[in-house]
């Protein structure tokens, strides 16, 4: 019998396949299919379905359909919300997909009908075989599958019909779309009934494997009921004879055990105190010591450690977001990360950042642990004296704990954490012990990989924590301790530098702590300088910060007393809410004086000028100093009067000059204490202007220590000095020839707009300064 070639509206089916006898509904919104829907609908109600070969494609065409699909009637429409319509239709016969267009806004199939097939191609007896076969694979598959009703069971059991039976069994049984399309592309019954039985035999396969999996983890499953109901049970017994918790605690104890990260010969001493623990009466006083031992143990990081960032470029972006400036620092950091991914290991560097308060040395580490991934931990050294705080306390004390440092590694939870030690230079040291020494094999890279700590006893590795101490003043570190680390200066901000890191950084800040909008709140450039100018006397930040918090507080009451919308602060009207200006920068002197020579000196704050007055008057030779100047101070005063007396015949200066005048040196501010070597030449050429009656420029600042043969010696923070007398309008600053490379060192920034003028000696000095 030859194929029926009819042509009929066709729907492709996404991930179903409807087979001929299969009652079954589905739903359509796709404008195409309900077209197609409606042209049946308004003809004999027949429809050509076809399955798409890949579900996600939204506008099939012939090559995306499969070549055999089902000739379908219509039984039922449903129209439901969301233009979708559900459609039940009865499967009629199989049809091979001929052709397909597209035109009319449907899919319009030609399709070829295949002819029903005859059975009786198939012997009687083999047709009889081939039904009890596949009936027993069917009852076998019902048997591992509880999903198949009992009810369709004895159903699909009681046909014998060969071909009634394989079509029964391919419509009901939960297969795959894929699977079903085989079943339909089996044209002749003896292909179909082969696709079937593979098909039930696959299933029926994976069902013994899936059950025999499911029976293991169900013996597992009842063995740890049973054993945690016998656990329960001994811990109730226990319970009642009073000493539950040693035995149970060991358990847990070990189980963690099994879970660090740690060298054997560490596993091997932790299992050691848990046996020992596991022998020990509940309440007697040596097994609460020997628990609290246990946990900590169990609680380091042995061989944990965390993942570094060594991304160079990542690194520098978060240092660069979080702090304006610290440019060594930065730079120390990205070597260091630089050598990290070059060689994947080397020892962690020991920096110890050393400069004035509220200069950001702090809060660097902490952006440091974020630029390099690290887990951050601080410890706070100021005034820490006793050496059990860093090495701990041995365990037959009461109480006894681990130190700081092997206290910093739990909290951490890896062996690499960035560890901040802040404050170094403030420890000290009594009859417990010297804080200073403890820390030198912390802090030494030869000997801190097997630190040990007096509670633990056990090596502990440091040689991969990132050290970073802060300290204020080198001084009162210990020589040793200085020694096993690099020290960075951290110097003092210029105005321009806090200028940036007011409106980059601390502004946001503040108004992120008081909940104000950026809207809300601005600050003119001009207002910013003034706060940093007239509010704040500092090296660092911090009291700009508190300023600027001020601010933010007046502004929120303002927001919500007077509803403002928004608060600009201009230098006009800065006062309404900083009051008066409480601090004035002492400007040059408006005209060449004699006697009068102003000076540069370092102060824990930042720069100063110092304006240093002589006066002489008619006496005996006497020689004053005034203004609370230190024995430094004074002793170099004395010094600069005895060149000046050696080198007065070249000044033309009488020689009874000295026995018939007293000379005084003021240095005005009394109530603060001076002292320093740094003010040598300065006093040395206000006396020798007083004496000569000769005036010094006004505009000229400068600083150095004098010998008594008149030389020029170099001297610290000529960052801050040069700072200051910039601030102060001065156009020139003589400094020591010997400071030549720290003033090459500093930015344009600094020097910009001031000649540096070098002395050797007093000589040069006078030259420059005498107008």
């Amino acid at each position: 019998m030859s194929e029926t070639i009819k042509n009929m509206p066709a729907i492709a089916l996404r991930g179903m396949t409807v087979l001929p006898s299969m009652i079954v509904h589905f739903d359509i919104s796709r404008p195409k299919s309900v077209k197609a829907l409606e042209t049946a609908m308004m003809a004999d109600q027949k429809i050509y379905l076809i399955t798409q070969q890949n579900p996600d494609v939204a506008e099939p065409g012939f090559g995306d359909l499969y070549r055999v699909g089902t000739v379908a009637v219509i039984k039922n429409l449903a129209k439901l919300p969301k233009d979708i319509i559900r459609v039940m239709v009865e499967g009629l016969e199989r049809a091979e997909l001929v052709d397909l267009d597209e035109d009319g806004g449907y899919l319009k199939a030609e399709v070829a009908v295949y002819p029903r097939r005859d059975q009786a191609a198939i012997r009687e007896v083999d047709a009889v075989a081939m039904t009890r076969a596949l009936r027993d694979i069917f009852a076998a598959y019902c048997a591992e599958n509880p999903k198949v009703g009992k009810e369709l069971t004895r159903q699909i059991l009681e046909i014998h019909d060969l071909e009634k039976l394989v079509d029964q069994i391919a419509i009901n049984l939960p297969l795959y779309y894929e699977d079903k399309q085989r079943i339909l592309e089996a044209v002749d019954l003896g292909s179909r009934y082969e696709t079937v039985c593979e098909i039930i035999g696959n299933e029926l396969e994976i069902m013994r494997i899936k059950n025999d999996i499911q029976k293991r983890v169900k013996e597992r499953i009842d063995k740890n009921q049973k054993e945690y109901i016998l656990r329960e049970q001994m811990k109730v017994i226990q319970e009642e004879l009073g000493d539950s918790s040693p035995l149970t605690d060991a358990d847990h104890y070990r189980q963690q055990l099994k879970e660090i990260t740690a060298s054997r010969e560490i596993k091997e001493k932790i299992e050691k105190e848990i046996d020992r623990f596991r022998g020990m009466m509940n309440n007697s006083a040596e097994s609460s010591i020997l628990r609290g031992y246990i946990e900590t143990l169990l609680e380091l990081p042995w061989d944990k450690m965390s993942r570094d960032n060594t991304d160079l470029k990542n690194a520098r972006k978060v240092l660069d977001e979080d702090h304006y400036g610290l440019e060594k620092v930065k730079e120390r950091v990205l070597e260091f990360l630089a050598v990290r991914s070059l060689t994947e290991k080397g020892d962690s560097p020991i920096l110890c950042l050393v400069g004035p308060p509220g200069t950001g040395k702090t809060s660097i580490a902490r952006s440091v642990a974020r630029a390099l991934n690290k887990e951050y931990v601080r410890i706070c050294l100021g005034g820490v004296r006793d050496e059990a705080e860093i090495r701990g306390h041995r365990r037959t004390y009461i109480g006894a704990m681990p130190g700081r440092i092997v206290n910093g590694l739990r909290q951490a939870g890896v062996k690499n954490p960035l560890m901040l030690l802040d404050e170094i230079d403030k420890v000290s040291s009594d009859y417990k012990g010297d804080t200073s020494s403890a820390l030198l094999e912390v802090l030494d890279s030869e000997q801190n990989y097997k630190f040990r700590d007096h509670y633990v006893e056990l090596p502990v590795d440091l040689s991969q924590v990132l050290f970073i101490a802060t300290a204020n003043d080198l001084h009162t570190i210990p020589r040793p301790l200085l020694d096993r680390m690099e020290v960075i200066e951290v110097s003092s901000y210029t105005e321009n530098e806090k200028l940036h890191i007011a409106r980059e950084h601390l502004l946001k800040k503040q108004r992120e702590h008081h909940g104000l909008k950026d809207e809300q709140l601005s600050v003119t450039k001009g207002a910013m300088e003034r706060i940093i100018s007239g509010y704040t006397r500092e090296a660092g930040v911090r009291q700009l910060e508190r300023r600027l918090g001020e601010i933010c507080r007046k502004t929120a009451r303002e927001i919500l007393e007077d509803g403002k919308t928004a608060v600009k602060v201009k230098t006009g009207n800065l006062e309404a809410y900083l009051g008066r200006e409480k601090y004035t920068v002492h400007r040059m002197n408006d005209r060449d004086e004699i006697g009068i020579v102003r000076g540069l000196a370092w102060t824990s704050v930042g720069g100063d000028t110092l304006q240093i007055e002589v006066n002489l008057m008619p006496g005996k030779g006497e020689f004053l100093l005034t203004g609370q100047l230190g024995d430094v101070m004074k002793e170099s005063a004395q010094a600069g009067i005895s060149y000046i007396r050696s080198v007065s015949g070249q000044y033309g200066i009488p020689e009874d000059f000295f026995q018939k005048h007293d000379i005084h040196i003021h240095i005005p501010e009394g109530a603060v204490p001076k002292d320093g070597p740094s003010a040598g030449i300065t006093m040395a050429t206000a006396m020798l202007s007083a004496v000569t009656g000769k005036p010094v420029r006004a505009d000229v600042a400068m600083t150095g220590e004098i010998t008594l043969r008149g030389r020029v010696l170099p001297i610290g923070g000529l960052k801050e000095k040069l700072l200051a007398a910039k601030t102060a309008g001065m156009s020139a600053v003589i400094v020591p020839a010997e400071n030549r490379p720290d003033v090459e060192e500093l930015s344009e920034e600094i020097t910009g707009g001031l000649k540096i003028l070098y002395a050797r000696t007093m000589e040069d000095v006078v030259k420059a300064a005498f107008a």
